[in-house]
């Protein structure tokens, strides 16, 4: 997974967001094409100024560009005469009316396109890879990163065989999807050729605790029971003392009376029989 899918794909929806924000079924092709050329066009105009990611936004003839870069000094320009110049441009390449937001980046450190971007840059100063690669992962550590990773490939030192290399500080855990981990792609164009810049830094966790953990602390405060054991019976809470009630006074009746039964039921009752109780005839009291 760490060398077939994008970190960021596979996370997306669930804990981080989309750059490009708006839907058409009939016009996708050519609205995926305007995004390419906007954020190329961005990325040409501002290549010096630390540009990480271009986020866009549709909404019928409106365009909405957000430019996420360390240095918004440089995008805007003097009296905001660089970022009104884009704007034209992109204006007229879309034929949309477009609006430009720029938001500063604070922690350069720990997005992984500019620390990219920076060892690319000292690469084509000829600087040897390894120091950059050794620089990047200090600095991003030591700005609170959980950890770094950085791989790059192609003819190092200017040799004739293109070789690939990588350094790691901590851990980064590319299968964990709770882990937020951001990934960078830059490419050096030295006098020898290309030279690939992949950064991967894991920002935090979201989770801190795994499932499995999360199951055996519930199971032991007995928040879960395990399939196939009975639930416990649930024990009632002891009752209050209540005031001991006043004996309600018995009905009084006349001494040596019966209960108002029939005197066969009274004699089967009682359990003997009754001399000289004659069962009066029908029609008579």
């Amino acid at each position: 997974m760490g060398q077939k899918i994008h970190p960021k794909s596979v996370r997306l929806g669930y804990i981080q967001d989309w750059e490009s924000k708006w839907f058409s079924l009939r016009e996708m092709p050519a609205l995926i094409g305007e995004d390419f050329k906007i954020r190329a066009l961005v990325r040409e105009r501002f290549r010096l100024a630390a540009v990480s990611w271009v986020g866009i936004e549709r909404s019928g003839p409106y365009l909405r560009v957000n430019i996420h870069t360390a240095r918004p000094g440089v995008v805007i320009g003097k009296r905001g005469a660089d970022i009104e110049a884009v704007r034209a441009q992109i204006e007229k390449l879309t034929a949309r009316k477009t609006f430009i937001n720029v938001m500063e980046i604070k922690e350069p450190e720990l997005d992984a396109r500019l620390v990219a971007e920076a060892i690319a840059l000292q690469l084509e100063r000829r600087i040897a890879h390894r120091r950059a690669i050794r620089r990047a992962l200090e600095r991003s550590m030591q700005a609170g990163a959980l950890g770094i990773k950085v791989e790059v490939k192609g003819r190092l030192g200017g040799a004739e065989i293109a070789r690939r290399e990588w350094q790691r500080e901590a851990r980064v855990p590319l299968h964990t999807f709770s882990a937020d981990i951001d990934y960078g792609l830059v490419e050096a164009r030295t006098p020898m050729g290309i030279i690939g810049v992949k950064v991967w830094i894991f920002k935090k966790q979201l989770i801190e605790k795994s499932p499995a953990e999360l199951l055996r602390e519930a199971k032991a405060e007995g928040q879960v029971i395990p399939v196939g054991e009975p639930a416990p019976t649930p024990v009632a809470a002891p009752r209050a003392a209540e005031p001991a009630a006043q004996a309600k006074p018995a009905e009084e009746r006349p001494t040596g009376s019966m209960p108002d039964l029939p005197p066969a039921a009274l004699a089967q009752l009682m359990g003997e029989d009754m001399p000289g109780y004659v069962e009066p005839e029908e029609g008579k009291k």
